[in-house]
């Protein structure tokens, strides 16, 4: 059985993420995943909340290191508390470039500023809902403060969950030693990647921390390419193409490359960045390379592939709510056969 989460277009208008979550709720999802791209994530979640009663929102996720840990914990606290527990905070690094050039942010390596994040986002959370003292003291992060005034105090339902996005396999160790849960990218849920490079990772962690197995839940949060038909099908399978032409131009979701034997396409999607040939990517992208990370079928297939892909490896999955609501009908019948796989 899969837990089902949808997704949302990272351009979707702010004004349009309640009708959009309000449709993934009645379509039968359990959960919605809320990207941060042209979007503050944490207001696009609270925006999906509101307009939702049973529907759980995570951000899938949020930039971290631009924001203070305290400032998250603030807006997590209230998103939680606002709606009865159905909030789940997926927090990411980024990658250098992005941090530097795009949020003026200075770069410090990911891991181990990651893992001082999430251990000063819990010395929070401890100290609001146990009444513990307030007293982490990192190498990036120093927190000791925390007068009664602004204490918000404990959570009916407790704190939400942490989940780490992670593609180097010292971000995947680090999900498997600390967060509730690790969110693939979708240039990493190919199978044989999610079996022989994610798991192992996960599962190092957790016995680093003294975990029991792999405690952290795993999220395949790929890309799908399905509908009525074959035609409609393959359709998606060319936007998928797109996708990963730009995905696959940054050097950091390389390593799947490399396992599945695409050594040398990750190189020359980059010099066609560099040389401003944008719309030659997607050409780079071989058939073969979407057979290993794109699972392709019409919606009365489609359930049954995505079980045999994932079903050993996880039970908790994305699927796409289709652009076209008349196909809403459909959509949500292959939902439930996802949900009782």
């Amino acid at each position: 059985m899969f837990r089902v989460f949808a997704t949302m277009d990272q351009r979707m208008p702010l004004s349009k993420i309640a009708d959009h979550a309000r449709r993934a709720e009645k379509l039968g999802y359990d959960g919605l995943n809320v990207p941060e791209a042209v979007h503050d994530g944490l207001l696009a979640a609270g925006a999906a909340l509101a307009a939702t009663r049973r529907l759980t929102v995570a951000t899938s996720v949020l930039v971290a290191f631009p924001r203070s840990p305290m400032t998250v914990a603030h807006a997590a606290w209230d998103l939680q508390e606002s709606s009865g527990g159905r909030f789940e905070l997926g927090l990411g690094p980024q990658v250098r470039g992005n941090i530097v050039h795009r949020y003026s942010v200075a770069w410090t390596p990911p891991v181990p500023r990651m893992r001082e994040y999430v251990g000063s986002l819990r010395a929070i959370f401890g100290c609001w809902q146990n009444g513990s003292a307030l007293n982490f003291d990192g190498t990036h992060y120093q927190f000791s403060r925390m007068q009664p005034f602004f204490n918000p105090g404990p959570l009916a339902d407790g704190p939400p969950p942490i989940h780490l996005g992670a593609i180097g396999p010292g971000m995947l160790a680090l999900a498997g030693e600390i967060a509730d849960g690790m969110m693939t990218h979708p240039t990493n849920t190919a199978p044989r990647y999610v079996r022989e490079a994610i798991l192992p990772k996960l599962m190092a962690g957790a016995k680093r921390a003294g975990r029991a197995g792999n405690t952290a839940r795993l999220m395949i949060g790929g890309l799908c390419a399905t509908g009525p038909s074959s035609q409609q099908t393959n359709t998606e399978r060319e936007t998928a193409r797109q996708l990963l032409g730009f995905l696959y131009s940054t050097p950091a979701y390389w390593k799947s490359l490399e396992l599945l034997g695409f050594n040398d396409l990750g190189p020359r999607l980059k010099a066609l960045v560099a040389s401003g040939q944008w719309n030659d990517l997607s050409g780079q992208i071989p058939d073969t390379l979407l057979d290993a990370t794109v699972p392709s079928a019409p919606y009365d297939e489609i359930a049954e592939v995505l079980a045999e892909w994932y079903g050993e490896m996880s039970d908790w999955i994305t699927f796409p709510m289709p652009d076209d609501p008349t196909l809403d009908p459909k959509a949500a019948e292959v939902i439930a056969r996802l949900k009782s796989c």
